[in-house]
This record gives structure tokens, sequence and C-alpha cells, in this order.
């Protein structure tokens, strides 16, 4: 038998868990009600926070926001913009001995960095022409670091100026189009800019010039890829400078000074990531993430920390076997916070930088419970914290807290308290099953609302993507699993091998054995459940993306008659032509041990692991959705599928985003997203 363990999902709000069976479930279209959260730092004085509501309205596609300070002392709210597109990065500030908030919003001349009273009334203080993507402003209030991208390759236009016409790519190297964009000849590099008369920033100061490489990296980097020195003097940067960046992790931690000159490399001797650089409160020290294998994108990440002026550098986290991510000094200088995964969470730790007499220096663990936790802002004083939290259930929303952990959260926003209440719940369980070699493997299962174990459910295997990317208490706009389970469905969320929060060694045995032990982690935990007395086993469907659709392509031929329905969104199906067409090819050479033609070993991988080989075997009927921008995954994958689905008369069904790329990011595209996933699941999942 299993261990079971109902978990408490933590519903944010009292008189939440009990749920009338007369109230309504989550739909794709009630999915875009829900307020997303974001802020959660301190002014100067640390008696106000920030927050950031954004609200979709499905019907034109527009998102908006409202910024607001909450005062800490009585939780009393005070509107400063209220319904504005493009609002991004806010951060407190000071101007004229007056509490400011620079944020990013658009201009005339495309996004620009505002200063924006309490009162509302804004300023532009940059006028950049083709606007700026990220920005900071220096503590004493006297320079700006902004990103802006800078042209520097010529295109075909300038060499061919008489063919106006012409549409072309001519292009000489790889990596030339990365995740969703195709590169087009600029990057984005770090500018300052001394804030003069009026507190507008004046003549810019490019802290790259002539270097063909992006800070902050895309797709994915923002402004936590750069930090200014507490006295405004320096900068700290994460930028990849390696000739052939489509197959290395080398990213750098540079400094720079303020007014531009000679980079200095601190972590030259490292070839895998550095990434997101934190200076200490006396900008004596820095702390930064580092990965030590070269080429593997999920390696441990170590929280590092050296001292600027002696060199002296250590790992903080040593002996600790997780990731750190989000790194942040207390205003002492005594500790750092971060967050990692753990066991099917996220949760909060510290690490002292100089442990007393008699105590440790490892990691303390700061929360706890079945919650992704984040570290949202800290106090000036450190005593208090505000804290991020969200489950399966429910979106973030902000919470304040003491350091201790034995004092009560008091809740900074409750944006989707009024939707909560209002919806019929499912409930989470914590499962533990027995892998085929004996290890135990966790599960989320989410049980539909009224749920009962004296009958049966119909069962939906989710498949994690990644391959490295742990199934914890997120709450996704696409992967639901409240709208999944709203919709009769129980769902089984299987942490498989390869998956972080449960140490290094389990996270790496996905890396040269993609069809190996993972997929039979998930065969062995559905197995499982559908041996239960309220599962109906002729009634299991497999859904995941991008590696999760490759699992569900690997278990169309290998799954034996366990399926009835399957969806593979943006999911791999032949690795020889995905090395071909994917962009980052250090993670094919690490993850499936080169090209399929660079040894015998790395051949027979390919022909073992890659589901385009068992094509003969499908019988499932097949859901294939790809989207045309997807360059990680490319749309052949999903095409070459469906045609092999069609071609052995397998039901199957493609839809097809023109204008998505890995993800689905337009509203009305994922509310349709939902409903043809729904409407396939209960075409071949319904009641018979």
């Amino acid at each position: 038998m299993a261990l079971l363990r109902l978990v408490v999902i933590g519903l944010l709000v009292s008189g939440l868990t009990a749920q009338s069976a007369a109230k309504p479930r989550l739909s794709p279209e009630k999915l875009w009600e829900f307020v997303r959260v974001d802020g959660g730092s301190f002014n100067a004085a640390g008696s106000h926070v920030l927050v950031v509501e954004k609200q979709t309205t499905l019907a034109t596609e527009v998102t908006t926001s409202t910024l607001s300070v909450v005062n800490k002392g009585d939780l009393s709210r005070r509107v400063v913009l209220r319904d504005v597109r493009g609002l991004g990065d806010p951060e407190w500030g000071r101007y004229l001995g007056e509490d400011v908030i620079f944020a990013l919003l658009p201009g005339d001349a495309g996004t620009q960095l505002f200063r924006i009273g309490l009162d509302g009334k804004s300023t532009a203080v940059t006028h950049v022409a083709g606007g700026i993507d990220a920005a900071r402003v220096s503590s004493d209030g006297k320079h700006v670091v902004f990103s802006a991208r800078v042209k520097l390759d010529t295109d075909f236009h300038t060499l061919h100026p008489d063919l106006p016409k012409a549409d072309a790519r001519i292009i000489d190297g790889l990596l030339y189009r990365h995740w969703n964009a195709w590169a087009d000849g600029s990057y984005a590099h770090l500018f300052s800019a001394r804030l003069g008369d009026g507190g507008l920033a004046g003549e810019a100061v490019d802290l790259m010039p002539g270097l063909r490489t992006h800070c902050p990296m895309p797709p994915f980097g923002g402004r936590e890829q750069f930090v200014i020195s507490p006295d405004g003097r320096e900068i700290a940067f994460a930028a990849k400078m390696v000739n052939r960046p489509e197959r290395s992790t080398d990213t750098d931690i540079y400094v720079v000074p303020m007014g531009g000159g000679e980079l200095r490399n601190l972590t030259q001797e490292n070839q895998g990531y550095d990434l997101d650089p934190v200076y200490a409160p006396s900008g004596k020290q820095l702390a930064w993430l580092s990965m030590e294998r070269a080429g593997f994108e999920a390696d441990k990440s170590r929280l590092m920390l050296v001292d600027l002026a002696s060199d002296e550098r250590r790992e903080l986290t040593e002996g600790f076997d997780a990731s750190a991510h989000d790194p942040v000094f207390t205003a002492d200088g005594r500790y750092v916070w971060f967050n990692a995964e753990t066991r099917g969470t996220v949760q909060i730790y510290r690490v002292k930088l100089a442990a007393d007499a008699g105590e440790s220096a490892a990691p303390e663990i700061m929360t706890q419970g079945a919650i992704n936790w984040g570290l949202a802002g800290m106090a000036p004083s450190g005593n208090e914290v505000v804290l991020s939290r969200q489950s399966m259930l429910r979106p973030p929303e902000l919470v304040l807290r003491g350091v201790q952990l034995d004092h009560e959260d008091r809740p900074l926003t409750s944006a989707n308290d009024a939707l909560m209440g209002g919806l019929d719940l499912p409930q989470v369980e914590e499962h533990f099953v027995r892998a085929t070699d004996g290890r135990r493997i966790q599960c989320w299962v989410v049980l539909p609302p009224g749920f009962e174990r004296t009958k049966k459910h119909p069962m939906l295997l989710y498949c994690q993507g990644g391959p490295q990317s742990q199934i914890g208490q997120s709450f996704s706009f696409r992967w639901n699993f409240h709208l999944m389970a709203a919709q009769g469905y129980v769902v089984l969320a299987v942490n498989r091998r390869g998956l972080p929060g449960f140490g290094q060694e389990w996270n790496d045995q996905i890396s040269g054995d993609w069809g190996g032990q993972a997929m039979q982690d998930l065969l062995a935990a559905c197995d499982h459940f559908t041996a239960q007395p309220w599962i109906d086993a002729e009634r299991v469907g497999a859904v995941g993306a991008s590696f999760g659709g490759y699992s569900v392509y690997w278990l169309m031929g290998n799954g034996g008659d366990r399926f009835r329905a399957m969806i593979s969104h943006c999911g791999v199906f032949n690795l020889e032509s995905m090395y071909g067409g994917t962009e980052e090819l250090f993670f094919a050479d690490w993850d499936l041990g080169g090209a399929y033609w660079a040894s015998e070993e790395s051949r027979a991988r390919y022909e073992q692991f890659s589901p385009h080989r068992f094509v003969g075997r499908w019988k499932t009927p097949l859901l294939v959705i790809h989207g045309e921008q997807d360059f990680r995954v490319p749309v052949g994958q999903g095409m070459e599928a469906f045609t092999a689905a069609q071609s052995v008369g397998v039901p199957s069904r493609f839809l097809y985003f023109p204008g998505e790329c890995h993800w689905v990011l337009r509203p009305q595209n994922g509310v349709l997203w939902q409903r043809v996933f729904f409407d396939w699941l209960q075409r071949h999942l319904r009641q018979k």
C-alpha cells in the first residue's frame, strides 16, 4: 500500500474549506477572472509595501495593472495608479526627499522608465529611441542603469539596397533564432546615465560597447541579471561571452564602473551558468548563483559569495542537496535568504554568512507547508518579510510575516477571495508509490469537487516538462490542475525521476535516459492508482507539454493498453530531426550525449528513446497541439506526430497556433486551448 498523507493546501482565507455542492466549478473562462498579484517591496522607512494587481479582460485581451501602496501598520491601502497598461518592474526610490516609485510604462518612443509620485503624477525619466527593457535606479538617486537594444549586425537590405522588396535572411551561424524570436542583429546592452535636473536621465553610456552579447539574456532574463553597488560606483551583471553560445552554458558575472570602462570577470574559472548577482549592503561582498558542470542547464544552482577586495570566495550552500534561487541579503548583511524546490513545494531558506561558535552554517528553512513560497520583499529592519504564497488551487497572494515561524501571517492582498469563495473546490493529496527499482516516488493527486471514494472516476496522468522542472504547488493559467479536476478528473501529477526538489542525484537520472527509468516511474504511478477502487481504469488519459509532450508520444508506443486518450503540447517526437531544428544545442548535447552521429553510443540512445520509432504500436486517440513560433521544440515535431497518427489510422486532431510559441500567451487562444483540450478528453474518456 502506498503511504498516504492528506495535505492541507492552505486556501489563504478562512472559511473556504467548507464547500457547498451547489457552488459552480472553475471553467476556462473563469480562470481569466483571477487577479495576478505581484510586488512586495518595502520603502526605505519600512512603513509601506508596493502591491501590483493585474487583471485581464478576456473579450478585449487587454491586461491592466493597479499599483497601490499598503501601510504596514494598519494594512490600509492607497491606490497610486489604476487600470494602466504596460506597467513593469516597480520599485521604491527617493526624489527631493520624498518616497516615489520608479516603473516601466509605455512612452512616446516605446517603453520608458517613469518616476511616479504617490499622488499618481508621473514623469518620464528616460527618453530612449525604441524604448528600454529593464531599469534600476541607484540607491542614492544619482544614476539610472537600463537595458536597450543596440544594432551591431548588418542585414541584407544594407548590403543590397537595390532590392528593397526582397524578403530573406542570410545566416552564417547558429542561434539564429531563440525560443520564440529570430535574431535581428541587435543586442540588449546595459547603459548608465546620470540623473540631472528634474531627475531626468542625461546622456547614456553603453557599458558593453561593441559586444555581441545580451544583458539581460533572452528569453527569460530580467533585471535580476544586473545590480548597482550600494555606493553607486559600479554595476555587476551576467552575460554570455563565448564564441559558440548555442553549445555553451558559460555565463559569467562581470563588474564595470558606473561611467563605463574595463569589464572585470569575477567567474572566469567556472564554465557553467553564473547568474543573478547581489551586493551585500556593505558593498564589500557579492553573492550569485552558479552551476558547476559546463553544458548542463539543470545542474545544482549553488549560492556563492566573494569578497571583492581579497577575491576570497566560497559556496554558502555546500552540502545542501537542492538548488538555490532568488538570493537576497538581509539589511545587516548577516544572512542571505533564498528559495529552493523542496519535495514538491518551494520553501524559503536563509544561510548565515559567519556562524558564531556552536552554530551551524547550514541553510535554515523558514517556511513550511504544501505551498510554493516566494520572498517578495524584506523590511530594512530585517525583522519582517513579504512572502508570496500559491498552491495548485489558488494563484499567488502576498502576506506579511515576522522572520520567525511562530509569527502569524498578515494578508496584504486578498484579490481573489471572492472568486475562490464562490467556487466548489478540489482537494489535493500527497501520495508515495514504489518505483520499479524500489525508490519512493512522490505524487500529487488532485481530486475533483464532490469526490467520492465509493465511485469510479476518470484519471489524467500529467507528464511534467523540463525535463528537469519540479511539480510543485504552482497555479498555472494553462496546465491548471484545479481546472482539470473541476471537469471531473482525478489528476495524477508524478514527481518522476529527473525532477528537482528530491536531491541532485534524483534530478540527474533523466539525463541520457529519457525513455528509461523516468518513464517507468510514470507507469508505476499510473498502475498503482488505476488499481484503486475509485479510479476507472477504462477512462485514463495522459497529457503533457514539452518533455511532457515527449512523454506522451513515448507512452503512445510503450504504454500498452493503459490509456484511452492522449494530448501532447509542443512535444518532442523525433529526436534526430529535433537535434537539427532546435537552437540551444548544449541541451541535447548534455541530455542525449551529443548529436545522433557523434558516436555509436549516442546513435543507439537516439534509436532507443525516440518516440517516432514506435509509431507502429500506436492506437490511442491523440490530440497534438503546437505553435508555429516555437523554436525550442520546432513545429515540425508536432506535424510529424500528427502525420504519423493519421498515417496509421489513429484518431487524431492537430490544434495549430500560427502566432504562439512554446507557450500559449494570448488569453482567447488560451481559452480555445482549454476548450479543445477538454473536448478531446470528453470524447474519449466519457462514461459509457
